[in-house]
């Protein structure tokens, strides 16, 4: 276990103390208990030091004590003002405002592109339900059906602006308009004869492709193009067809959130899919949305001063981010500093190295969460400010960045509320327990692995939830979690005896082993730590020799006369404040 944070307050002397006053401690019990076999004890008589050394020391362990204080005991001591704690929380509330503004906008954006995805459906696919079949949106059985489909989404182009609800047009080049070009792919040359099972191709795959630009489509006939032979298709040896084709559009709902609208240009691809030869064709339709800039653009209102307001919103937020990152970076650095005092210090005086706990004292990790939320916040208000001019169109890169740095800024606020001992207990369980967890998590992760590929291999061809590795992954962890249970064992298809009864086996051995054993010790080992922690709050924390060194220091060089009550319990004081010892 190792020592806990120097921001807790614990009674030196247990043995001692009470109503009738304070009794001294004994510190050579508690040293005793924490010093190995073969470590020299360090007490107050071998701390004696000549006149010469003394202010060294003293100066040290004054800096050392005021490093340790929480902010508002520093105010105590030195009126120092705690910029930083004033800065932290003038910064959740600017990047939660500034996320939640972020995010309404995204969701028109999301919003847009899903209903223009579901509006091509419907336009360019034939027979199309309303819902995707599997991972494809349809599937055709019959030539007929397959030449029905394709040419349905060429006329469906070729009319676009006759029957789409929607702003849309075709993709202009800078030369001419960009059309619609079909691909076919096919084996080469071959006979087939199913009846005898004798096959001859060339697995050679040949690709032929045919533009059809607006205008052109506009001035023909659909009963021209199948007379084509380009459309003469030779099923047996065909391998996929695929549409695709461009178009524009413009995002006209941004306006009533007083914003100026989005370009967009929409790539669509139509895949007729005949790889298996099985006798069903699968028919894909995919949609990659681009917004652009957009051209020659007018619009009078209000607009554009609204848009002014939030751009300066973002530069105060990205202010005061790169404030904070300042303040943060140069206490990391002053934190170095010491460190190295101490180091040298303890080396020179006692002839002994500091361990790593008691240097790890002084790398305080909320300050690097700080200094990565600060930098992701920076990068992302100014990516969420180029896109607000419509200079920048990357979206889901924004939106990790301003939404992860606002996770570390609302996780960063745990620091603050570990200043009360009431509080503090969750910090300190997840500290304790977090080694404990990770090794346990890499041996249960072995075991999960090998149900893993185990239920993808054997169960991926009779159970849906098991046709990749990725939704095995998924199915398990929510079978740990109790989620789903009766239909995974209700959907496995009895098409196969052995593979049924190797199921049962699979299922009902995993969950008993992950529910009833592995996340049971899971469990187990945090409430361990959560016990110890308990029990060292009553008893006191091992103490390190950078506690048993600042235990020499008291607290009367700080004070400043008699404290006025201040609204903050964290900051009242009371005198026999002096008798506890700063643990971290």
């Amino acid at each position: 276990m190792s020592p806990a944070p120097l921001t807790e307050y614990v009674e030196a002397g247990r043995a001692g103390g009470g109503a009738g006053g304070f009794q001294p401690r004994r510190p050579c019990t508690m040293a005793l208990r924490y010093l190995g076999k073969g470590k020299t004890l360090v007490t107050r008589s071998m701390m004696t030091q000549p006149d010469s050394d003394f202010k060294e020391e003293e100066s040290l362990k004054e800096d050392l004590k005021f490093y340790f204080m929480n902010p508002c005991e520093k105010y105590r001591a030195r009126r120092q003002i705690p910029w930083k704690l004033g800065l932290q929380i003038l910064k959740i509330v600017m990047v939660t405002t500034q996320l939640i503004l972020f995010g309404l906008r995204n969701q028109l954006v999301v919003s847009f592109k899903e209903e223009n995805t579901m509006a091509f459906k419907h336009l360019f696919l034939k027979n199309y339900s309303g819902v995707d079949e599997d991972d494809y949106s349809c599937s055709v059985y019959t030539q007929q059906d397959v030449y029905d489909s394709i040419f349905f989404a060429i006329n469906q182009y070729r009319q676009l602006k006759n029957i789409s609800l929607g702003t849309l047009g075709y993709e202009q080049d800078e030369d001419d308009l960009a059309g619609l070009q079909i691909c076919k792919q096919q084996y080469r040359k071959g006979t087939m004869l199913s009846s005898n099972d004798t096959l001859h191709i060339d697995s050679t795959i040949e690709t032929e492709c045919v533009l059809l630009e607006p205008q052109v489509l506009a001035a023909k006939e659909i009963n021209d193009l199948k007379n084509s032979s380009f459309f003469n298709l030779e099923f047996y040896r065909l391998v996929q067809v695929e549409i695709s084709f461009k178009l524009k559009g413009i995002d006209l709902q941004t306006i009533h959130a007083r914003e100026l609208p989005d370009c967009y240009e929409f790539e669509n691809t139509i895949t007729f899919n005949n790889k298996a030869h099985s006798g069903k064709m699968k028919i894909f339709f995919d949609t990659d949305a681009d917004i652009q800039e957009c051209k020659d653009w007018n619009i009078s209102g209000s607009i554009q001063k609204n848009t002014q307001y939030i751009l300066v919103f973002d530069g105060f937020v990205i202010v005061s981010c790169f404030a904070s990152l300042i303040l943060c970076t140069r206490s990391i650095i002053l934190a170095l500093k010491l460190q190295k005092r101490f180091v040298n210090f303890f080396l020179e005086k006692y002839k002994r190295h500091v361990c790593s706990a008691d240097r790890l004292e002084f790398i305080n990790g909320w300050y690097v969460l700080v200094i990565i939320s600060d930098m992701m916040t920076i990068i992302g208000s100014i990516m969420k400010m180029e896109i607000k001019a419509k200079n920048l169109t990357s979206y889901d890169v924004c939106s990790i960045l301003l939404g992860t740095s606002t996770l570390f800024v609302w996780v960063g606020v745990i620091r603050y509320l570990g200043y009360f001992q009431t509080y503090n207990v969750l910090i300190l369980t997840m500290q304790a327990s977090l080694p404990k967890v990770l090794r346990f998590c890499c041996c249960a992760g072995m075991i999960y692995l090998g149900y893993t590929f185990c239920g993808w291999i054997v169960l991926g061809p009779y159970h849906e939830k098991f046709e990749d590795l990725n939704t095995v992954a998924e199915c398990l962890f929510s079978l740990v979690n109790g989620d789903d249970m009766f239909a995974t064992f209700a959907q496995i298809q009895q098409k196969s005896t052995l593979v049924w009864l190797f199921s049962r086996l699979y299922l009902y051995s995993f969950i008993s082993l992950f529910i009833y054993m592995i996340l049971s010790l899971f469990i187990a080992l945090i409430t361990d730590a959560y016990d110890t922690i308990k029990k060292y709050q009553q008893i006191g924390f091992p103490v390190t020799d950078l506690h048993e060194f600042l235990k020499e220091c008291s607290n009367e060089e700080f004070s400043i006369g008699r404290q006025t009550s201040m609204s903050f319990s964290c900051c009242r004081r009371r005198k026999s404040d002096d008798n506890l010892i700063l643990i971290n």
